[in-house]
């Protein structure tokens, strides 16, 4: 597996170590300011009803999109990737999907629910949800429109075409499923609205391996051409290896 290592150490006095720390803080800041007032503006987006009566199998039989929101008045969905007949979930979703128990109680606490959703039915996705040890909601859209609605999963005629609607562009498509998250919101009357979503890099902050790696010498340390190769489910990776 290539990786590209960030680490070329510059040694200084703790002196000239203060200085350009303090400096480079100067740049953080700026981004942290930036970032809020992004925060800001995704809050002021507009709101479009979702008009359609989706239907999801989960472990307590069949449930709407608005049942999801389990009283609360808004709902976060991570759409994982694991189509119908594959046997396990995606690697990477894998990943991201590590990042989601510990919040839990904490959306929960601030109005907010949260599920993933997949393709493929729920007793494809079950035994893998067990093997992985998580504990959130996580429901199948088999049988709906869902997926193809929210543009991660694609038609063969899509694939064949080797391009389709993802992340709001045409772009090429190297999968029939891909991953994303889409945010909800819920009005008094019950009615329910779509007030974002993001696919692609525009996650990334919601993978915080990530944000540690960012702050090490090594960085991500990735292949550039290959950004999420070094993954593995939890339950394989060589930890022997990985620590010596």
């Amino acid at each position: 597996m290539k990786t590209k290592s960030t680490v070329s150490p510059t040694i200084v006095s703790e002196e000239k170590w203060l200085a350009a720390r303090i400096k480079f803080l100067r740049e953080e800041k700026e981004f942290t300011k930036l970032r809020d007032r992004l925060s800001a503006r995704r809050r002021e987006l507009p709101w479009v009803k979702v008009e359609k009566a989706y239907v999801f199998e989960s472990p307590r039989g069949p449930v709407s999109l608005a049942d999801m929101f389990e009283g609360r008045s808004q709902l976060i969905v991570y759409h994982f990737m694991f189509g119908p007949g594959w046997e396990e979930g995606c690697p990477s979703c894998s990943f991201v999907s590590d990042h989601f128990d510990g919040t839990l109680p904490h959306l929960n606490a601030r109005d907010v629910s949260f599920t993933a959703i997949s393709r493929a039915p729920l007793e494809e996705i079950e035994p893998f949800k067990v093997r992985m040890g998580w504990k959130f909601n996580w429901v199948s859209s088999h049988g709906s429109s869902f997926n193809h609605d929210f543009r991660v999963s694609f038609t063969e005629e899509e694939m064949k075409k080797g391009e389709a609607d993802y992340n709001f562009a045409m772009t090429q498509i190297p999968f029939e499923e891909l991953p994303g998250f889409s945010v909800f919101a819920r009005d008094a009357k019950g009615a329910v609205y779509r007030t974002y979503s993001t696919y692609g890099r525009g996650f990334d902050i919601m993978m915080n391996t990530y944000n540690f790696l960012d702050i090490v010498p090594k960085g991500r340390d990735e292949d550039p051409e290959a950004t999420m190769s070094w993954l593995r489910y939890h339950d394989q990776y060589d930890h022997a290896a990985v620590a010596s």
